[in-house]
């Protein structure tokens, strides 16, 4: 396990290091690489680049560029960039506000649960809900909705190929799921609450923060 308190230059370093071991065993001619050694490695390798860019981007805030200059050189919004690198102050408390994502089935949960919506198996969406998603998540609104996607961008044809993006916002776990529909796309948001229930489900276009 490597310590997330190392520095940026010696992350770095042990970054470039994991990298160039991992080329050396894809590439060697001499063995047939053990694949699934090559898939430790490339999560090591995975997981060190992520390390190194949320240093980088720290480093970026503390020199004074903008969350609209770093979502812009990561192809985001502001606003996507400050809630996956962000430090955010609970105003309850005053304290850093704790981001840890401790759903860790929440993306093949709400995978499943946009999937029981958009085929009309409510019954077994209604047992996910909140009390307040539950008395506003009427067959109606359903139907509203989904008219006004279809209206939007055509009939549904799939989920898309990238995961589903998971984080946490607050006291919720949000998840958002990409859809492809014949016209464009779109992404479902199902966010849970402290007690993992289900406190919000929206479609909305890709580029909503």
């Amino acid at each position: 396990m490597v310590d997330s308190a190392m520095p940026l230059t010696a992350l770095s370093g042990l970054l470039a290091e994991r990298a160039s071991a991992l080329a050396e065993a894809v590439a060697s001619p001499l063995t047939q690489p053990a694949y699934l050694d090559l898939v430790r490695r490339s999560q090591e390798v995975d997981d060190l680049a992520g390390q190194v860019l949320r240093l980088c981007v720290q480093q970026s805030r503390d020199a004074g560029h903008t969350w609209q200059e770093i979502g812009d050189l990561l192809g985001v919004t502001r606003q996507a960039a400050f809630q996956r690198f962000g430090k955010p102050i609970d105003p309850r408390t005053g304290e850093p506000m704790d981001k840890t994502v401790r759903m860790l089935d929440a993306a093949e949960r709400a995978l499943a649960i946009v999937k029981d919506v958009l085929e009309g198996r409510m019954d077994e969406a209604r047992r996910t809900f909140n009390a307040e998603v539950l008395a506003a998540f009427t067959d109606e609104v359903r139907g509203n909705g989904l008219a006004t996607v279809a209206g939007l961008v055509g009939a549904f044809e799939g989920f898309g190929r990238t995961e589903p993006f998971v984080r946490r916002i607050g006291d919720h776990t949000v998840v958002d799921i990409p859809l492809c529909y014949e016209a464009g796309e779109m992404k479902a948001r199902v966010a849970f609450d402290a007690d993992e229930k289900v406190a919000g489900l929206v479609i909305i276009p890709p580029e909503t923060p």
